[in-house]
């Protein structure tokens, strides 16, 4: 049953990662946040760094974890690197194409994320902005999705 703890965080991931989104990156770190909702050259951009804020927690709950016989902090770990991964995919892959696999998806419920992403991108000050979450977007954009589909 200890298993389960993967699938759980893996959704709590969502809220996290909608609220750090909210209050932290379009808050205290927006130095941080600020390229990626303005169109500069180059690959990287300096909101790249918050992949660290995940990363190093998964890392460590996972090595904790494993280095205590398998304990519930392993599992917590997966569930965070799991969020991660497909943070990855979703958000650098399918919405902001930093990597062109997936360019022509004709998916609603992609569509319906791209759509809330690109409303949220609309916004170049932190202080504006809606539709923070990755995964869960406002319904009314899996509505219109559907029915182009």
């Amino acid at each position: 049953m200890i298993w389960l703890l993967i699938p759980a965080t893996f959704l709590f991931m969502e809220f996290m990662a909608w609220f750090m989104h909210k209050h932290v990156m379009h808050g205290f770190l927006w130095f941080f946040h600020k390229d990626h909702h303005q169109i500069e050259p180059g690959f990287f951009e300096k909101n790249d760094v918050f992949f660290l804020m995940f990363a190093i927690p998964s890392w460590l709950l996972i090595m904790f974890g494993m280095l205590a016989g398998n304990d519930y902090r392993l599992f917590i770990g997966l569930g965070i690197l799991a969020y991660g991964v497909t943070y990855f995919l979703i958000h650098d892959v399918l919405i902001h194409q930093r990597f062109k696999w997936f360019r022509n998806t004709k998916n609603w419920y992609v569509r319906a994320m791209r759509k809330g992403h690109y409303v949220h991108h609309r916004y170049k000050n932190k202080e504006d902005g809606e539709c923070f979450g990755l995964l869960l977007v406002p319904m009314h954009y899996f509505t219109e999705a559907f029915k182009k589909r």
